[in-house]
């Protein structure tokens, strides 16, 4: 083992301990580090200054590792192996198994412990068990959760002490402790393997999801068919989990290179690029938590581990905080100076009746000012990924990569301007929100220069995003994204319908449906080279029937075919255009005598070049025969015993 400070962080490096799984303490003193043959505990405080083992004998790694979340129950801790649960009593610097869970079938694949109740732990499995077990009982677990599904992670609610979720491949059930038999809700969340599962430290309905499909989605599973948030990003995420400050988020990427750096700090209002980024292992990172903040010290620290076997502690100060933080007073400040502007009931009424309307709502105006700043900050805190609430959180969570458009946003002026191109079109409009927005108060939406397209359109762009923001604001919901997107998708149409007129003049100029495009035609004697992909109509072909006869229809076993290749049956429609040219020549058919048929071939007459056509390729009698199962099976028993 090896040690070495610097200014930011804390290295420590165990090169034999082929650990696989770590967890810190609730007390922020230790680490476990769980190897096949040694759990190594580390002291936090200390961590050059050696570590205790405690062995164990088995052939299978540490899934899962994790200490007792409760003060009372520090020195406790789980480990998952294989298709047991061990729990360890780690106290006076000497470690042993207590006690052992046994009950799943199968491969236990993660393990957590209740935030509520010290006694409880929650195990998940690929045998599609998810089981509750009170440490004070371990002979059987108390609770007995089944999907249809194994599962791959399951987390107990950080607000709720009966809400739990688990991840079953790409899906997310969440449970009721109390309501066994089945999940509460269900979301389809990825179309990959979820990797991580974490929950909101303030709201108990939003969580968040990591998933081998490169994306970490945000939910509120109250609304389970839309995600609320989505981060992308290039490769799969391991883990993504909230931070105990502010509106943080840490994920560790599986990096496509060793040397690429995966753990990366965000803010869940901007996502669009990581505030930081931990630079330093030199491999994937394991695991990562958060150590206990000792008392007076604003700084956090976050411990890690990687597979380069290297344990770091990297110190989040106050300044990098501020960097995941949402300008929360900014939102009730703009909220105030909104009431502001509304009309004072003072100023509408008798002046009889305004004394006495002063004295009785003098509490109620008491009220009012106190009252607006905190039901905006817990409802922001329980909606820390909802809807926005202020125009500013819609700023930074609209999504700006709309092709052809540039927004340009200024919260404090309430406006944005959008500039959009397209073919030899520019639009750029003002848009303006007042006060009020989005509770029943649609934006304003004005033309400024340079705009370069007609009157007329400009008013079916005005009416569309009219409707487009009134539709919105009825449910007081946000609308710039929306209408961005008709802007766009309108004036795409407008153009693509004007080009089509310009190039085809005889076209009605109101036309709303754009014209469908125009093929060549094909005539019923010649194809043409357009038609390489269509097929020729078939010359032969068999089918089963309901009533379990084969239907089939040929050419009659009487017409040979003559030197082969001079009269092949054409591939596509555009084959037709050969037997004009005289290449080749379609096979007809001459009746010499009744029943007695026979194909000829050759360079057909002019008049005959001009009768080519698909039909030509078809006969007048043709053959249709229907056979039974029982007759089939008849003549191939006939037909194995004549070959053999």
């Amino acid at each position: 083992m090896a040690a070495r400070w610097s200014s930011e962080n804390v290295v420590v490096e165990f090169r034999d301990s082929q650990a696989t799984a770590m967890s810190v303490d609730c007390l922020g003193q230790h680490a476990v580090l769980s190897g096949r043959r040694f759990l190594y505990i580390v002291s936090l405080d200390a961590p050059f200054e050696g570590h205790r083992k405690i062995s164990r004998q088995s052939k299978w790694d540490i899934g899962a590792v994790q200490w007792n979340p409760h003060d009372s129950f520090a020195h406790y801790f789980a480990a998952s192996s294989n298709q047991r649960v061990d729990l360890y009593k780690w106290k006076d610097g000497s470690g042993e198994v207590s006690t052992t869970l046994q009950g799943h079938t199968r491969v236990i694949s993660d393990l957590d412990w209740a935030v509520f109740e010290p006694d409880l732990l929650v195990t998940s499995s690929v045998d599609t068990y998810i089981y509750i077990w009170d440490i004070k009982d371990t002979r059987k677990p108390t609770v007995a959760l089944s999907a249809a599904a194994g599962a791959s992670q399951v987390k107990w609610n950080k607000k709720n002490a009966n809400c739990l979720a688990t991840s079953h491949d790409g899906d997310v059930r969440i449970w009721d402790k109390r309501k066994p038999s089945t999940a509460v809700e269900y979301l389809a969340a990825h179309l990959s393997k979820i990797h991580g599962l974490d929950w909101h430290p303030d709201s108990e309905h939003i969580l968040a999801t990591s998933s081998q499909d490169n994306s970490v989605k945000f939910w509120d599973y109250r609304q389970p068919r839309k995600y609320l948030n989505i981060l992308p990003c290039q490769v799969p995420v391991w883990k993504a989990r909230y931070t105990p400050f502010s509106n943080g988020l840490v994920t560790v990427m599986v990096p496509q290179l060793r040397r690429e750096n995966s753990l990366l700090l965000w803010n869940v209002f901007d996502l669009n690029t990581p505030v930081h980024t931990f630079v330093g292992h030199d491999d994937v990172v394991l695991e990562f938590q958060w150590r206990k903040q000792k008392e007076g010290s604003k700084d956090y620290q976050l411990v890690t581990w990687s597979r380069d076997q290297t344990l770091r502690m990297w110190r989040v100060d106050s300044q990098m905080q501020r960097l995941c933080a949402n300008d929360i007073l900014d939102g009730v400040d703009e909220f105030i100076e909104s009431i502001a502007l509304l009309p004072e009931p003072e100023k509408t009424l008798h002046t009889q009746d305004t004394d006495h309307q002063h004295n009785s709502s003098h509490g109620e105006e008491e009220v009012l000012k106190e009252d607006p700043p905190s039901s905006l900050l817990e409802e922001k805190k329980s909606e820390q990924l909802g809807l926005p609430q202020t125009l500013q959180q819609e700023f930074s969570l609209i999504n700006v990569q709309i092709r052809n458009v540039n927004v340009e946003m200024d919260a404090a002026d309430r406006s944005c301007t959008v500039s959009v191109h397209c073919s030899n079109h520019r639009v750029k409009m003002l848009v303006k929100f007042p006060a009020q927005y989005p509770n029943h108060a649609a934006p304003s939406f004005q033309f400024i220069n340079p705009t370069t397209i007609t009157s007329t359109m400009k008013a079916k762009l005005l009416k569309i995003l009219k409707d487009t923001s009134l539709q919105k604001v009825k449910r007081n919901q946000s609308c710039l994204e929306p209408c961005l997107r008709q802007l766009v998708s309108c004036l795409e149409s407008f153009v693509n319908q004007e080009d089509s007129a310009s190039s085809n003049p005889f076209a009605l100029p109101n036309s709303v449906t754009p014209p469908l495009p125009t093929f060549a035609r094909v005539t019923t004697a010649y194809g043409s080279y357009q038609d390489a992909n269509i097929p020729f109509p078939r010359t032969s072909g068999a089918r089963f029937c309901g009533a379990g006869y084969l239907v089939y229809f040929t050419r009659p076993m009487t017409m040979h075919r003559a030197v082969s290749p001079t009269e092949p049956t054409p591939r596509s429609l555009s084959a037709l255009s050969a037997y004009h040219t005289g290449l080749i020549a379609p096979m007809k058919i001459r009746t010499e005598a009744p029943g007695n048929l026979r194909l000829y071939s050759g360079s057909p007459t002019r008049s005959e070049k001009e009768q080519v056509s698909i039909s030509s390729f078809y006969y007048k009698e043709r053959v249709i025969l229907l056979y039974h199962p029982e007759v089939l099976q008849m003549e191939f028993q006939c037909l194995l015993l004549k070959f053999f």
